[in-house]
């Protein structure tokens, strides 16, 4: 009975031990970090700096080379080693100085529209009648041929209002993050890359095709209602900038429009002062280190992007962000701890753009993939991401961990696993002192567009944190209500002692955190589908 009774016991004793390769940070230096960030952070300075100081950051833009220079900075008065650039092959800055859009008849009022970025200046305030061609695809050209000059083109179909069924803020409950937990098999469309493809295209073959016809100048109504605009843009590589000035007008002044030109005519005055900035075609990555006492041990990593949209300040996207990987920088810094595997910290540049900084780290660092078909390669790395065989680089090995941020302001819940099952428990063990603060989940559902997708993609344990949507996607992603304002300082706070505490852990743990397979060209999901021919 003895026997049996001690041989039960440490069965249950192992059961109730954290895996092997978990080890956690001690709960002193939890205590540390914690107390370093919520009663001595910066995060809110920093965060606030991105934003009303220095505004929106495109990429290469004026802003976005003063945020490059001020983030060094700031990583080296913190004390960070090998603080540098990376730099990769972009294209043209672009700025807004000032913008002007109004209805001049058939009475004056002020719309609320921004420049398309990368789109040319107006020479001086340019006025001319509109007309309103929607335009979704190449068939649409042969309908407006000769029907365009001297026209200011409304190239957008006037969708009616939407009822908004959601509330605009959210803060997730427990039933939220559950839904979050439900592994989504991955699907393989051999067809998907060149549909993607096919909408990059159009928006240039558009330009041209209104260049042609002898348009003044184009304008496309906003995706939102509520008078917000984007200003969303892709032309930004050399030699293939727009022709044509172009605006994005709000939803509401757009339908406006649309029903004043259907009973009279209707005449604009739109005035662009915007620039391009060729000085330097190179974007830049920002990299700093603290080392590690192992120099064989390889390092891990965190990062947000840098760059931004600029009808708002990029305070949500992703100033914040990138605030809490620099404040978990300084926290880790600022105790002198000496990790096992060295710490990096990345702020990307052109993630806007399809990931672009991310994407040339790892292929500089990680792994290459072909080029495949050439149309679809020079639309940038979304459209390669799926060509084999992937070459690994000596510096693969290396990577013993991602952690992404770039959700807006919320507070941190949880971890995308991102299909790596084998990382699930030492993932929810490293989360365990914070449930507390609301980080409880490690969720099988994966997320995309965010600068951990290509590691991904390459079997390695990147991730991105699950985040309080907040007002992001409903208010300020991408768009002119992107300000400070809608950062919440607490969860700023809270979000940067848990990266830092992870980030830590994944730098000490015994064994590295687990790997995900190397991909190899998958087979066809559905082997029996039929290519879609309908047009975007």
């Amino acid at each position: 009975m003895i026997k049996t009774y001690w041989s039960a016991l440490a069965v249950v004793a192992s059961l109730l031990a954290p895996p092997a390769n978990a080890a956690p940070v001690d709960a002193q230096t939890i205590n540390l970090i914690a107390d370093q960030g919520f009663n001595h952070g910066e995060v809110v300075e920093t965060a606030a700096y991105l934003a009303d100081q220095i505004g929106g950051r495109m990429t290469n833009s004026p802003a976005m080379r003063q945020a490059e220079r001020w983030t060094q900075a700031r990583f080296k008065v913190w004390g960070l080693t090998n603080v540098r650039t990376q730099s990769f092959e972009f294209g043209r800055g672009w700025w807004i100085e000032a913008s002007s859009v109004r209805m001049i008849a058939p009475r004056p009022v002020a719309l609320r529209a921004i420049p398309i970025a990368w789109s040319p200046p107006t020479s001086g305030a340019v006025s001319a009648p509109i007309i309103v061609a929607p335009l979704r695809s190449v068939r649409d050209f042969a309908a407006w041929r000769g029907k365009l000059k001297g026209k200011i083109v409304l190239t957008s179909l006037p969708l009616e209002p939407r009822d908004e069924t959601k509330p605009a803020f959210v803060r997730m409950g427990e039933a939220d993050l559950a839904k979050l937990n439900a592994y989504e098999e991955p699907n393989f469309n051999p067809d998907a890359a060149e549909k993607r493809a096919e909408r990059v295209l159009f928006r240039r073959q558009l330009d041209a095709f209104l260049a042609e016809e002898g348009a003044v100048a184009q304008a496309s109504m906003s995706r939102s209602d509520g008078g917000v605009v984007h200003g969303e843009g892709s032309n930004y590589k050399i030699g293939e900038t727009a022709t044509l000035p172009a605006v994005e007008i709000a939803a509401e002044d757009y339908r406006r429009l649309a029903r004043l030109a259907k009973v009279g005519e209707v005449r604009l005055e739109i005035d662009n002062r915007v620039h391009f900035d060729d000085t330097d075609s190179k974007a830049n990555n920002i990299l700093a280190d603290i080392p590690g006492s192992d120099p064989k041990a390889g390092y891990v990593m965190a990062g947000a992007h840098l760059d931004s949209w600029v009808a708002g300040d990029g305070a949500t996207d992703n100033g914040s962000g990138s605030a809490i990987v620099m404040e978990a920088a300084r926290i880790l810094s600022a105790l002198h701890l000496k990790p096992k595997r060295a710490i990096r910290f990345a702020l990307w540049a052109g993630e806007e753009q399809g990931l672009l900084g991310s994407f040339a780290y790892v292929d500089q660092y990680l792994a290459h993939r072909p080029v495949g078909d050439p149309k679809l390669s020079q639309l940038g790395p979304f459209y390669a991401s799926e060509n084999y065989p992937v070459t690994t680089l000596p510096g693969f090995g290396e990577m013993s961990g991602y952690f992404n941020i770039d959700n807006g302001s919320g507070k941190i819940r949880g971890i995308y696993a991102e299909g790596n099952f084998a990382a699930v428990p030492v993932l929810k063990e490293w989360l365990a002192p914070f449930a507390s603060l609301g980080a409880t989940s490690v969720v099988a559902q994966p997320t995309g567009s965010t600068d951990h997708v290509f590691m991904v993609k390459l079997g390695l344990p990147a991730f991105q944190f699950i985040q309080d949507p907040l007002d992001y996607e409903s208010h300020t992603h991408h768009t002119n209500l992107d300000t400070f304002d809608h950062v919440r300082p607490d969860d700023l706070r809270q979000a940067a002692v848990i990266l830092a505490t992870l980030l830590l852990d994944a730098a000490n743990s015994e064994v590295p955190l687990a790997r995900n397979v190397l991909p190899t060209q998958p087979k066809a999901t559905n082997p029996f589908r039929y290519p879609d021919p309908s047009p975007n």
